[in-house]
This record gives C-alpha cells, sequence and structure tokens, in this order.
C-alpha cells in the first residue's frame, strides 16, 4: 500500500516508477490524476465531517450561553440546529468512510515501487544473471536424462491418475520411498534454517481470513489465484461471494433473485460491496498460498521493539494456488500443482536493515541447494517480472538435466513498507519519538515439491534408480538409493 502524501511530494518520482513497471504514460498519468480527485474528495469530506462536528459542538455551548440569558427563541432555533446536525452527522460520516475507502482501493491496486537497482524489462527474458553456482551432472554415453515424472512412474511411487480420479488434474500422490524422500527434504530444510540460519520455527494456521491476505497483497488483486473455504453461508450467500470481481453481474444476480437482503448493497455500490467479508453473517477462509501469509501477519496491528528486530520465522507448509493463469503450462508432473509443500523464510526488519537482510535470505535459501549439491544460478528479477507486492526480487534457478533448463526454485523479495502499511506494522525505535512502519521480507527456502524434482532429475541413473543425496540420508534411515518398487 502507498501513501498518499508521499505521492503528492514526490508525484514525478511516483510516475517513473509506474513507467519502470509498465511503460504507459497514458495510465500513468490517468492513475496520478485518479489518485489526486479521490485525495481532494478525502480531504474535503474529511473537513466537512469535521466542520460539522465543530458546528455541532459551538451550538451545544451557544445553547447554554442563550438560556443563561434567557433568550428561548434562540436556545430552540439552536436546539433545532444541533438536532438537524445530528441527522445529517451520519451521511456526513458514510461520505467521509466512502472517500476514504474509494482512495485506500485505488491504492490498494497499486504494485510497489522498484527499488533503483533492479532492472528494467518487460518479462523474464529481461532478468540478470547474478551468478552459477555447482557443477552440473554429467551422464553416460548415449542416455539422455529423464524428467521427474518419468522416473518416478517408472519407480511406481508417484501416481497422477489416482490424484486425477480422487481430486483432478494438477494433484498427485507420492507412495513409498519418494512420499519420505519429500518428508525429508522439508526436514532438512527446517533443521538448517531453525538450528543455523537462527530462523525460529512456527507452525501457522493454513486458513487465514480476508485481512491476512490482503495484508500481504494476495488480495484484492490475486483473488482468482486463491481457494477459500466458507462456513455458515446460504447457498445465495455464497454464489454473491464469487461476484466480487464482477460488480455488473452482482447486482444482476441481486435483482434477477429478488435477494431484497442485499438491495441496500447494491444501492451503496461496488467498494463496501467488496469490503471482503461482504457485510454477511459468515464466515471466509483461505488456504494459504504459502506460509507467507500468517508468517508475515504475526507482525499485523503489533508495535515492536526495535531491539527484537529483525524477527526471522519459518514455517514448512502445505500451499494451495488455483494457477487460474497457468493453463497449458507444465500440465505434467509436479513443477505446478494446485497443492504443494514449501519452507518459508520470513523477516521483519528496520528500514535500515532490510538491504542486507534480503542478501542473508537469498545466501540461506542457497545454503539448502549447496547442501543437496544441486546446481543452481541466481538472477535478479525486472521490472516487468517482479512480484506484485515487491521492491527486488532474486530469484534461484534450479538445474534440471531432463529439462535441460534451469526453473524457479526459490523467490526471495524485499517488499520495504509495502506490506506493512496494509497491516498497519510498526516499530518503536530506540531514539526518537513515535513508531515506523517495519520492512517486510519473504523466500522460499525453499519449495519442497521443486526440490524433489530437482532431486530426481540430477540423481537418477540409467538402471532406474535414484541416488539420495548424502545430507538427507540421515532422514531416510540411512538409504542410499531409491530402486524402482
Amino acid at each position: 500500500m502507498h501513501d498518499i502524501k508521499s505521492i503528492r511530494e514526490d508525484a514525478q518520482g511516483f510516475r517513473a516508477d509506474l513507467l519502470r513497471r509498465k511503460p504507459d504514460e497514458a495510465a500513468a498519468d490517468a492513475l496520478l490524476e485518479r489518485l489526486f480527485a479521490l485525495d481532494d474528495a478525502r480531504r474535503a469530506a474529511i473537513a466537512k465531517a469535521q466542520a460539522a462536528q465543530e458546528r455541532r459542538n459551538a451550538a451545544s455551548k451557544e445553547i447554554g450561553a442563550a438560556m443563561k440569558a434567557k433568550d428561548m427563541a434562540l436556545a430552540e432555533k439552536l436546539k433545532q440546529e444541533v438536532a438537524d446536525l445530528k441527522l445529517s452527522m451520519g451521511a456526513i460520516e458514510s461520505e467521509e468512510r466512502a472517500a476514504i475507502t474509494a482512495l485506500e482501493t485505488e491504492l490498494a491496486a497499486i504494485p510497489n515501487r522498484p527499488l533503483p537497482e533492479v532492472p528494467q524489462g518487460a518479462d523474464e527474458n529481461d532478468n540478470v544473471e547474478q551468478r552459477q553456482v555447482g557443477e552440473k551432472p554429467s551422464f553416460p554415453d548415449g542416455f539422455t536424462p529423464k524428467e521427474h515424472f518419468e522416473i518416478g512412474e517408472k519407480l511406481g511411487m508417484m501416481d497422477f491418475e489416482a490424484a486425477a480420479r480422487i481430486s483432478g488434474a494438477r494433484f498427485v500422490v507420492l507412495k513409498g520411498r519418494l512420499a519420505r524422500l519429500e518428508r525429508a527434504l522439508a526436514q532438512f530444510m527446517l533443521d538448517l534454517h531453525a538450528d543455523e540460519h537462527g530462523y525460529q520455527e512456527v507452525a501457522p494456521p493454513l486458513l487465514v481470513r480476508d485481512e491476512a491476505m490482503f495484508g500481504t497483497a494476495q488480495l484484492p488483486k490475486f483473488f482468482d489465484d486463491q481457494f477459500y473455504v466458507r462456513s455458515g453461508a446460504s447457498e445465495e450467500q455464497f454464489r454473491l461471494s464469487q461476484l466480487v470481481n464482477d460488480w455488473q453481474g452482482a447486482v444482476d444476480y441481486i435483482d434477477r433473485h429478488g435477494l431484497e437482503t442485499f438491495k441496500d448493497v447494491a444501492s451503496r455500490g461496488v467498494i463496501e460491496f467488496v469490503d471482503f467479508n461482504l457485510n454477511m453473517d459468515w464466515e471466509r477462509r483461505w488456504l494459504i498460498p504459502t506460509a507467507e501469509v500468517p508468517l508475515t501477519n504475526l507482525a499485523r496491528e503489533q508495535i515492536l521493539d526495535d531491539s527484537s528486530l529483525p524477527l526471522r520465522m519459518t514455517a514448512g507448509t502445505a500451499c494451495f494456488r488455483a494457477e487460474a493463469g497457468a493453463a497449458g503450462r507444465d500440465t505434467r508432473g509436479i513443477i505446478r500443482q494446485h497443492q504443494f509443500t514449501k519452507v518459508e523464510l520470513v523477516s521483519i526488519t528496520t528500514p535500515e536493515q532490510s538491504l542486507e537482510e534480503h542478501e542473508r535470505m537469498t545466501s540461506c535459501a542457497e545454503e539448502v541447494l549447496k547442501r543437496l549439491k544441486l546446481p543452481y544460478r541466481v538472477v535478479l528479477l525486472c521490472t516487468g517480472d517482479m512480484g506484485f507486492a515487491s521492491q527486488k526480487t532474486y530469484d534461484i534457478e534450479v538445474w534440471l538435466p531432463g529439462q535441460d533448463r534451469y526453473r524457479e526454485i526459490s523467490s526471495c523479495s524485499v517488499c520495504g513498507d509495502f506490506q506493512a502499511r496494509r497491516m498497519n506494522a510498526r516499530y518503536r525505535p530506540a531514539e526518537g519519538k513515535g513508531t515506523r512502519f517495519v520492512h517486510t521480507l519473504n523466500g522460499s527456502g525453499v519449495a519442497v515439491g521443486r526440490a524433489l524434482v530437482a532431486v530426481l532429475e540430477n540423481y537418477q541413473n540409467p538402471d532406474g534408480s535414484v541416488t539420495v543425496p548424502e545430507v538427507l540420508r540421515p532422514y531416510m534411515g540411512g538409504l542410499e538409493k531409491i530402486s524402482p518398487a
């Protein structure tokens, strides 16, 4: 979330950063014009509300003076004015809230500003490689490395057909030693980050409220990429909730079905309708797309002491993504699943610490691949490939010989105070007065499913077996090789 005051103070700088994200001058100018108009309306509404309240207070005092002077006619006139003001205050306050919400809604849809060192670019082709680490595996002459799903199916331990019967596409059933290998990878990563890297292990909820998803910027922009569940909702309420991204469709649905309960919602307009809880008597919970959501929100609405910073947390959880924009991509295998396991790293820092912490977090994620002896590279994402909430992102891409290319296995991002403003997460400096917004960082430490893919492809043998990396053998009961069942 951006600060409108800062935007006004540096409108040209803000415009320049918008253009670095998306080089469309007309759109940038139109956005700034909308923001300033909404801010003007907000200020006017606040001033109007303050003036009405001040007049009401003054009139109340004048009533006492009039009565003391025995001017009953004036006293009655002032009483009527106070009564009228009291009646109008509700509408004035609603106007004020609507103006504030309209501005905040517009601000919430604007991506974070990239740091100056982030390269300009349109997509992944413009990312800048920082370094390559590790030796790519060599295989015997005449042997073509297989992709992970071929290896897993030949082992008899990766079942896509069973998963499809149970859950549909983009799910998998892992069996036997592959199931244990996935668990071993997660345990190894958590032990490394908790015992050696100083992250506190956390077991967070997998279901979160709307506010938590908003705080880390999954909502409202990425609504279609998420899974959610309902509790205590009628069928009508549930169907209405699915229309939050289609305001006209929601109004039509209300009219078509004669849902009088929601007529007042329609009359108030889209902003209040998409107020995340939809003004309904039911609860919605989101399946987390990453443990970044609950871990980062542990600082939500908190004022931390700067002596406690940085806070470093790690969690290994199941994650859920609808993959709405992934049609036709990675349809085979487990690269892109609706459900997957990931070990997450989150840091809460002061502004002065955040860039150094970003480098540290990236090195912690790299250490996982170094211990597994998996070749990888680190790339600095360009403005066009960077995430919505990020100021700067390093992607770690692991080498997959079956695909003959590098694939992302971790993203480490510094978000500045972008998420903190959405969560109202602050800290109190040791020196100076008041509070400041914290800076937040998140990174994969790493994606467990993709680490499994990388182990299968880099450690595959011509006979169909897979050698277990040395660092994982204590977690596998000493097993050195996984052979076909």
